[in-house]
């Protein structure tokens, strides 16, 4: 049987709401729209833990956090697997190309694909002087090198003057052409003009939008600026005192306490939205005029999602929906997947460490003993059956490091520096607006999800449980020592 070819988009910091199919009053998403109406969404996907590089590692091996070494954002360690997404696929026969962002280290590390055309955004760590020459992101990534040859030496990102992890929002500041989001899809165009004809391909096109800078085209500022706007989700539990602590700096992890610069992050962080979905547009487009499009599978992700200013929160690495819900949807032209149930939605909880084993599986190649997550395929053709019960994330994050476990209806959080524990009720309060950890009638429920939490734990070298109960206050490392030894 013919393989058929295998596009993965990724985004960068997408909440699983941010979109036209998924209910959002204000965001349009024409295109991805289009591929939720055409394949299965999975509403109930998460990033196990969400940042970056941890999410990444995820989606690359297959694994667990515990298992790939990565509990929450580290710069330059290096990542050595013996088992990832596209070195099995290369196995496979399949030629395997990514553009955009990689975030693994060393930079030109290629996990495992035939080629990579690099952009992995502003990375502070790959940016100091003291970084050696060929690891300097001015040499080692291909767009910053590419944008100095068109518009000079000193053309940078960083020409708005917006860091990569701040809450504010202008317009880009040169031509469209010229933007990041545009790049991946030129150079995804150029790798399907390029490509071998007689060879199944793996594309990954990694954007890099709508992670800040917040800085899509005047055209995509102008389709919000002036609208109302849904405001922030801040329910009953949360306090006000790092917000204002933190509210008045450019990239705290609160957004800022100005209501007028929240709205204004909201609008570009839309319009940085829009901008990607027309340019996924541009590369659907290609793949129905290449005529690859009924011959090839899509599987739409994020990394991690955004809080925006719910909870008086910003950024990720928190337990809370706006950061740990990515999108996740699955379509496939006329000629493959025949079993897929088109235009429908699966409640089941699933993970980035599921994308592996799920396109292992429609290249028909072997999984590795390696992977920790599920094939998702049969819940495309069944999108009422499941995969897990339960989920175990966490994020290593300072005072604010956490632990939880969600279902398809609910969701236990346990914050280990202070031992504070948290309990929502999804299905009827999907916006974590009402904390019910001292419900009467939810205890023997608090009491069960915990358990699954003390089970997760109790083997593990941090100390945080004993087997009976968790031990909150115990050294919390961001990384584990098998992410250089598997």
């Amino acid at each position: 049987m013919k393989q058929p070819n295998i596009i993965l988009i990724m985004t960068d910091q997408l909440r699983g709401d941010c979109l036209g199919y998924a209910g959002h009053p204000d965001v349009k998403t024409p295109y991805l729209d289009t591929l939720a109406s055409k394949g299965v969404c999975f509403d109930r996907a998460y990033s196990a833990c969400p940042s970056c590089i941890a999410a990444r590692a995820a989606l690359h091996t297959g694994m667990e956090q515990s298992h790939h070494g990565r509990l929450g954002y580290e710069d330059n360690v290096p990542w050595n697997y013996a088992n990832t997404m596209a070195g099995e696929l290369s196995k496979a026969g399949y030629y395997t190309q990514c553009v955009g962002k990689m975030h693994v280290h060393p930079l030109r590390n290629y996990l495992g694909f035939h080629n990579v055309d690099l952009h992995d955004g502003y990375l502070h760590a790959a940016r100091y002087g003291s970084v050696p020459y060929r690891e300097s992101q001015f040499v080692a990534d291909d767009y910053f090198y590419w944008l100095k040859q068109e518009l000079g030496v000193t053309a940078d990102v960083t020409d708005t003057g917006i860091d990569c992890n701040s809450y504010l929002a202008r317009p880009w500041m040169h031509e469209e052409k010229y933007h990041p989001t545009n790049w991946v899809t030129d150079r995804s165009l150029d790798f399907l003009r390029r490509r071998d004809p007689n060879r199944p391909f793996f594309l990954m096109a990694s954007y890099l939008r709508p992670h800040p800078p917040f800085d899509a085209p005047q055209y995509y500022f102008d389709l919000y600026k002036d609208k109302p706007l849904r405001e922030p989700f801040v329910g009953s539990w949360e306090t006000e005192e790092y917000l204002r602590k933190d509210g008045r700096i450019f990239d705290s992890k609160t957004g800022p306490i100005d209501k007028e610069l929240a709205r204004q992050a909201m609008i570009g962080y839309y319009a940085c939205i829009t901008h990607l979905d027309h340019q996924i547009g541009r590369l659907i487009m290609a793949l129905i005029e290449q005529e690859v499009y009924d011959d090839s599978v899509i599987l739409f992700t994020s990394d991690h999602g955004e809080e925006l200013c719910d909870h008086h929160m910003f950024r990720k690495s928190r337990p809370y929906e706006g950061s740990c819900h990515i999108p996740f949807l699955i379509a496939a032209g006329k000629n493959v997947l025949p079993d897929l149930k088109s235009s429908s939605t699966c409640h089941a909880v699933v993970e980035l460490r599921d994308v592996m084993p799920t396109l292992l599986s429609i290249a028909g190649a072997e999984i590795p003993d390696s992977v920790d997550g599920s094939c998702l395929l049969p819940l495309t053709a069944d999108p009422s059956a499941s995969v897990r019960p339960w989920l175990h994330g966490e994020h290593s994050y300072g005072e604010f490091s956490n632990h939880w476990i969600v279902t398809e209806t609910d969701k236990y959080i346990w914050h280990s520096a202070t031992g504070q524990e948290q309990y929502f009720d999804l299905k009827e309060d999907p916006h974590e607006l009402c904390d019910r950890i001292d419900d009467p009638d939810r205890q023997n429920r608090i009491h069960e999800l915990r358990g699954h939490l003390i089970d997760c734990l109790k083997d593990r070298t941090e100390g945080m449980s004993d087997g009976s109960r968790l031990i909150s206050g115990r050294p919390y490392p961001v990384t584990l020592p098998q992410a250089t030894a598997r």
